[in-house]
């Protein structure tokens, strides 16, 4: 099981939710000082194609998961951009392998990674809200970096989770 509890990330959640233009922005402030790596991800969409609008989701998603990372009690290290290099490669060898799978079949593979994930909470708020803002079908190459940005924030976190 992951170090980011349902309870943390819920609490993450109402916590940005609740938060103001300024809030939110000291916030992205903290993230920058913590976690630049993960920032900048993000933050280089818009040279993908991303728009403004479509922004504010991988935005939002990576202040609930600085937020829950914060609410674990734990003290993460800095990912790297050799960690997240590490981790979209991973990711996109998973969708590659998934691409010509029987639907049948792929459904399960997902849902098998999906449960052994272990960060599975973030995973699946990660999933819910991308899903929420339509952006799960990748119709543009826009939206296939959008995805695969907000998706590798879940598995760096995973994988440079602090050891207990």
């Amino acid at each position: 099981m992951g170090l980011i509890t349902q309870a943390a990330l819920v609490q993450a959640v109402i916590d940005v939710n609740a938060m103001s233009h300024d809030q939110k922005v000291r916030l992205a402030d903290e993230v920058f000082e913590h976690q630049p790596n993960m920032l900048a991800s993000i933050l280089v969409l818009p040279r993908m194609g991303v728009s403004m609008a479509q922004l504010e989701v991988p935005l939002h998603i990576l202040l609930v998961t600085f937020q829950a990372m914060k609410r674990s009690g734990r003290t993460w290290p800095i990912i790297s951009e050799a960690v997240q290099e590490t981790c979209l490669q991973r990711l996109t060898a998973r969708a590659r392998f998934n691409d010509g799978l029987p639907d049948q079949l792929a459904t399960k593979v997902v849902k098998q990674f999906c449960d052994e994930h272990p960060e599975r909470y973030l995973l699946a708020f990660a999933y819910g809200y991308l899903g929420d803002h339509d952006l799960l079908s990748v119709r543009t190459d826009a939206e296939k970096f959008l995805l695969l940005a907000a998706l590798n924030l879940v598995d760096c976190v995973a994988f440079a989770a602090p050891q207990p």
